[in-house]
Formats: structure tokens, sequence, C-alpha cells
């Protein structure tokens, strides 16, 4: 069905070099490969939105070579991309067909549009949601939803699916595995890009390793063991590198009392120790992510209070700003809108929360200062980039996060809260975070971290509490917790009482 012939794209250095594959009718062929693989840039130049300094590329048999992302879709290849590409102000069901609004003497027909959204998102599980509600109210895994059921829901031969599921719970994730199945039923192929090892297992038919923009491998995906791709991807075995749980809790480091926040958080209490990991899980919409806003005050509480340390005195955050000076960060789980400034450079991304530290007299920042405080988290955080004059926008998504964490780390809060850090971060580059989050409890910091990755929790934390309907549900320590407990307490908000 598609067919590319050495194709190379080079911008400060190399990014794809005479990379070749086909993909075959009805087929999920899997690329996996470190971030800066060139996973991304690939996929784009298939989608038409980045054009190849050489190669070719044949769709059908015929020459392709799309100027645009417009000219792909005509050609009928569509992209669903990592970073969410939709308008905010718009309403969900406009941003669903915003290439072809169902028109009728020039205006809008918008019980058609209406209906033709429901029918796309119940396909992706939204039923709840109102088509006409301006997309900026969802959450991020809401949004990534939305992103995918306009893809499924145009006719194309071929489908790019870029880290999918990166925001997704294991619900939403089962309702795309039944679409991908529809969609192979019907003889389309697609490309899926993924950092999460089992589910290429469970539904690639062949997976194509890339490392530093070279093609590495190409294989049936059933015939290659886990360790094996990862091995092929970073070029080397990552062994056992998951951090040993072993760190008794020391003081508590901050206290939540009755958070809330309209239906969407109710009533949430809990604290976090110094030296302690506490996960946050829950299904998409439990209300995790916004009462981490809460804490942060980058949204206003309706009632609750917060205590720092072993103070009686509450407190409560009229801005962000006032939660980083009292040693609160967070990371944001809307990198691109809420954490990057894209056309900075990397080193300007990076001191923006300290700079106070690299500021001469009068405010002025030397370049030099902020370059080598900049240069030191290159290091530690192992950047793939030119250098750090390059602008933060040009990496990809795993290397812009790690862009994110090095500057809360340059920071150096005492309350670290970390909002799917992980998302779209390769497996090597994950080892990495895990080991820098339990340096950090080693060093007495008070983490907590929000996943929808429910093994990653389980991996990571000392305990986990599990938020659902906006309430908080329970909270297991290690010894305590099972998949089967922690889901069983996610779903437990939304069950409804029996009927005698």
């Amino acid at each position: 069905m598609l067919e590319l012939r050495r194709l190379g794209k080079s911008y400060a250095s190399f990014a794809l070099a005479e990379v070749s594959l086909e993909l075959r009718p009805g087929e999920v062929h899997a690329l996996v490969g470190e971030n800066g693989a060139g996973k991304s840039t690939l996929s784009k130049i298939i989608a038409g939105i980045v054009q190849p300094d050489s190669g070719t590329m044949a769709l059908g048999g015929q020459p392709y070579a799309p100027a645009s992302r417009k000219a792909a879709e005509h050609r009928g290849v569509r992209m669903v991309m990592q970073e969410l590409n939709l308008i905010a102000n718009l309403t969900v069901a406009e941003n669903l067909f915003l290439d072809q609004l169902p028109r009728r003497w020039g205006w809008i027909q918008r019980d058609v549009l209406n209906r033709q959204a429901r029918e796309a998102l119940a396909q992706v599980g939204l039923s709840a949601i109102e088509p006409d509600q301006p997309v900026q109210t969802l959450g991020i895994g809401q949004q990534q939803l939305v992103e995918i059921a306009a893809g499924l829901s145009r006719r194309c031969q071929v489908l790019i699916l870029d880290e999918p599921t990166a925001a997704l719970t294991d619900p939403e994730i089962e309702r795309l595995f039944a679409q991908i199945a529809r969609l192979k039923a019907r003889g389309v192929g697609l490309i899926y890009i993924s950092h999460r090892m089992e589910e290429i297992r469970r539904v690639a038919d062949r997976l194509t390793v890339l490392r530093d923009g070279r093609l590495v491998a190409t294989r049936p995906a059933a015939e290659v063991a886990l360790d094996e791709i990862v091995r092929l991807m970073v070029g080397r075995d990552l062994g056992e590198n998951l951090p040993a749980q072993a760190r008794p809790p020391g003081p508590v480091a901050l206290r939540v009392r009755g958070l809330t926040r309209g239906e969407v958080v109710r009533d949430v209490s809990f604290e976090v120790r110094r030296g302690e990991i506490l996960g946050f899980a829950g299904l998409m919409g439990s209300g995790r992510t916004e009462t981490m806003r809460l804490i942060f005050g980058a949204d206003r509480a309706d009632a609750g209070a917060l205590y720092l340390g072993g103070s009686e005195t509450p407190v409560r955050f009229a801005s962000p700003r006032e939660a980083v000076r009292a040693g609160i960060a967070l990371l944001t789980e809307n990198r691109k809108e809420q954490g990057l400034l894209p056309p900075l450079p990397i080193r300007a991304n990076l001191t923006l929360a300290h700079l106070e530290a690299v500021s001469g007299p009068a405010g002025w920042i030397p370049p030099e200062a902020e370059r080598r405080a900049a240069e030191r988290w290159r290091e530690a955080m192992q950047i793939r980039c030119a250098s750090v004059e390059q602008p933060v926008g040009e990496l990809s998504g795993g290397n812009q996060q790690k862009v994110l964490i090095g500057r809360w780390l340059e920071r150096d809060c005492d309350v670290l809260i970390f909002d799917e850090p992980t998302r779209g971060i390769d497996v090597g580059a994950k080892f990495e975070i895990y080991q820098w989050l339990a340096r950090l409890a080693g060093q007495g910091k008070a983490i907590i971290m929000v996943s929808s990755d429910l093994k990653e929790l389980l991996a990571v934390c000392d305990r986990i509490a599990v938020m659902s309907a906006g309430r908080l549900a329970a909270t297991f320590h290690r010894a305590e917790w099972s998949q089967d407990k922690i889901m069983a307490a996610a779903l437990s908000g939304h069950l409804q009482p029996a009927v005698s």
C-alpha cells in the first residue's frame, strides 16, 4: 500500500538517513525508538507536514509526494499527532469536522454537525461530551480522544497514530484498540507509534526500530521479545534499573484538607511526606489533574486548606507564582500549552523557574550564566539537541519533557508535583526519570506523581491514592495494593447504588 525508499531529512543535524519500509493493507506497522530517533519526522513526511531532503514514496503503486497535509489527506493519508492540534475556542464538533463542515446556502447546519459529532465521539467512549462544548473545557485525555475521533471519522487508506494512548487510561485504550481492529478489517494500513512496549506486542503485526535516524530492524512483532526490542532501540541492555523501594518516609511536607471545586474536586484530603513518592491514579475525568491545579494556585478552590510542613496555619495560593515561592513545583500534563515557550531557546526554558539564580545586577540575565546552568541540566537529563541555543519547539516530545523536568530540578523545590511525567517518553528515558524520582525522594523531596499508566505507579510509588468522580476513593500502601483493588476504587464513584 505504501512504500518508502531511502528517505532522508536534516535539520541542525540529520534526523533521518536512508530509511526504507513498506506498509501493507490491513496491517498495523509499529515504529519504535528512543526520543529523537526519527519516528515523528518520518510520520510527518508521510503525512505531508514535512518535506524530505531525499528519497521517494509510492502510495498504491503510484508516486506519492504530498506538498502539504491537505494534499496527503486528499490521497487518503491521515495522521493523529502526539501534540494536540485542536483549536481551543471552537466547539468539539467544529474541531472534529473543521475541513468538511455541513453547509446549506452558506450556513453551517448545526443539527447535522452535532449529529455527526455524536456518532464520532461515541466511537471513542465520549458519548457524555456535548458536541457544542468548547474544546478548551476538556481535560488533556479527553482532547486526545477528540483528536483520535477526528482521525477515525474520515475514510482513509493510511492512518498514522503518534502516541495515541499517552494520556489515556485502560478503558479508553481498549476502545481505541477495538476501532483499530475495525479499520484493519476494512483494509486500512496503520502506522502506530508508541513507547508502551506491551501495546506494541498486542496491536502490531510488524515493527520497525529506528535509532539515531537510521533503520535498525524490521521484524514480525509476535517474534520479538520485549527485551530485544528495548536493546534494538537503545543499543544496550537496560537491566534491572527500576529504583528499589526502601525509603522510610520523613515528616509531613504537605497536608491537603477538604479541597473542593464544584463537582470536579469534592472534599479531597491527603498528605505527602518527605522522602515519599505518592501516586495518583484514576480514570479520565476523575479529578486528578484538577486537584493538582488547585494545590498549585492555577485554579481557585471553593473550599479547603493547605498546610506546609508541620505548620497548623493554612495557606492558599492565589497564583502559581506564590506556590513556587513556597517551594511547590508543578509539571503540567499539557507541556505544549502550559509548560513550554516553544520559540525560545532551551536555555531560557530550563532557567525560567529560577531566574534569580542567573540574574545579574538590576535584573539583567547574562546569557553566559544562563548557558552554564542549562548545560548542566542538558548533560544531567541527557537532552538530545544541537545546542542549548536551539528553540525548544524543535525538540522531540520526550526531550521537551526532559527540559521541563530539568527546569524544576534547577529550582530545587521541596514538593514536586509531576502530572504525567513520562508522557511521550521512550522506555530508556522512562527509566532515567524513575531514577531521578527515586534520587529526589532519597534527598528528602516530597513527590506527587499523577499517571494514567497504572503499571508505572505500581513500580515507582510508595503509596497510591485513587480518585473517582472528583473524590479520593482510597489510598493504598505498597503491601496492600493490587491492580484489581485500584481499578475497583477508580470505578467506585461511577457505580449507581442498587435499587431494592
